[in-house]
């Protein structure tokens, strides 16, 4: 066989060797890619992102899109080709499995975590909106959860309406514990709640509940200290006055809040708050209307501007981050409560950008 012909054969062996190596050694990796945008002022899979009823709302146009970050899953287990493929790709981040299922995390835990953020990032994107208008939001304190084969377990129920604990009236999620840890453990502890489908009822026919129960837990022992619990996790729920509803399908965790509240108070004002331009953006949102920082970033940015975006409302403390790798065409602009991100869309809509605040890598 000639010299020539034996190397490349010999080449082709090693290069289909390298190749079966890479795609069965498994590494401790996961994929991070740019995920679809959706404007919270329009349609998903034919249903309005936003419905409000009860209420006068206005017409809107532009975009304020909230972004997404597409993740391979908990369960995946990544190969050494298709780390190296990743790193290679730029609109990719190869980063580790740990970073984005921290203690082993599985698939169905973290679907049943990003759908626990995403509905609580909805509840304060309402409150939050309506706040930024003047509009009154009733809030309650309510069992989020009870811990299973605890004191309340059967007793007490999520949604449950806590009225007060031992005759003393609980206006914050916080008196629960400091009433119920003022007991020993063993001694009754007497809780007055609205139960959860008469609170539900209630809300539907727009009244107060009128029902109540008394009902008397007996106070169990934690294992760290051995102060007195009752193995419920106590909340804060809201009513509001008239129905907000946010329907997006597959898509989790809490980093649409703002987008979804910014689109709430642009149906609910008769300014066109994007003036028709292309906004996108991410950022936690808490019921006062401060917005909070996210993961994936860079991810974000660049699917924004993949979908036509000009302009992305960035998180303060993701701003550094940001502005190291900023695509084409697209301002970064910082806003670190929604009151800043109205002010930023004002500015946007009448082209009075000079004054925006960007972001900066420093």
């Amino acid at each position: 066989m000639p010299r020539r012909t034996a190397t490349m054969l010999a080449s082709t062996l090693m290069l289909f060797a390298l190749l079966c190596v890479g795609v069965f050694i498994k590494v401790p990796y996961s994929e991070m890619s740019p995920g679809p945008t959706v404007n919270t002022l329009g349609d998903s899979h034919g249903e309005p992102v936003l419905s409000i009823s009860g209420h006068k709302t206005y017409p809107t146009t532009g975009h304020l899109n909230m972004t997404t970050v597409r993740v391979t899953g908990a369960d995946y287990d990544m190969n050494l080709l298709e780390a190296v493929y990743g790193w290679a790709a730029g609109d990719n981040i190869v980063v580790p499995h740990e970073n984005l299922y921290p203690n082993g995390k599985t698939d169905k835990e973290s679907t049943q975590e990003n759908a626990e953020e995403f509905s609580q990032s909805q509840e304060s994107a309402k409150v939050a909106a309506l706040k930024q208008l003047g509009i009154p939001v009733n809030a309650r304190v309510i069992v989020s959860s009870v811990v299973k084969a605890g004191p309340s377990e059967g007793r007490l129920h999520a949604g449950d309406v806590i009225k007060s604990v031992d005759g003393a009236t609980v206006t914050d999620p916080a008196d629960v514990a400091k009433l119920v840890t003022k007991h020993k453990p063993g001694e009754p502890v007497e809780f007055t709640v609205v139960p959860a489908a008469d609170a539900a009822e209630a809300e539907r026919a727009n009244r107060e509940p009128t029902t109540t129960a008394k009902i008397t837990i007996t106070a169990g022992k934690a294992e760290d200290d051995g102060h007195a619990i009752v193995g419920i996790r106590a909340g804060t729920d809201h009513t509001f006055p008239f129905p907000i509803d946010i329907k997006l399908a597959d898509v989790g965790g809490p980093s649409a809040g703002l987008m979804f509240a910014l689109g709430i108070v642009d149906k609910l004002t008769p300014e066109n708050l994007t003036g028709g331009k292309f906004v996108a953006g991410t950022g936690t949102i808490d019921d006062s209307g401060k917005v909070g920082p996210i993961g994936g970033i860079q991810m974000k940015t660049i699917g924004a501007r993949q979908a036509g975006a000009e302009y992305f409302l960035t998180p303060a403390d993701n701003c550094a981050s940001a502005a190291s790798h900023v695509p084409d065409g697209l301002t970064l602009v910082k806003v670190s409560t929604i009151d800043d991100a109205t002010k930023a869309l004002e500015k946007i809509s009448k082209g009075d950008t000079a004054g925006l605040p960007r972001c900066s890598a420093s």
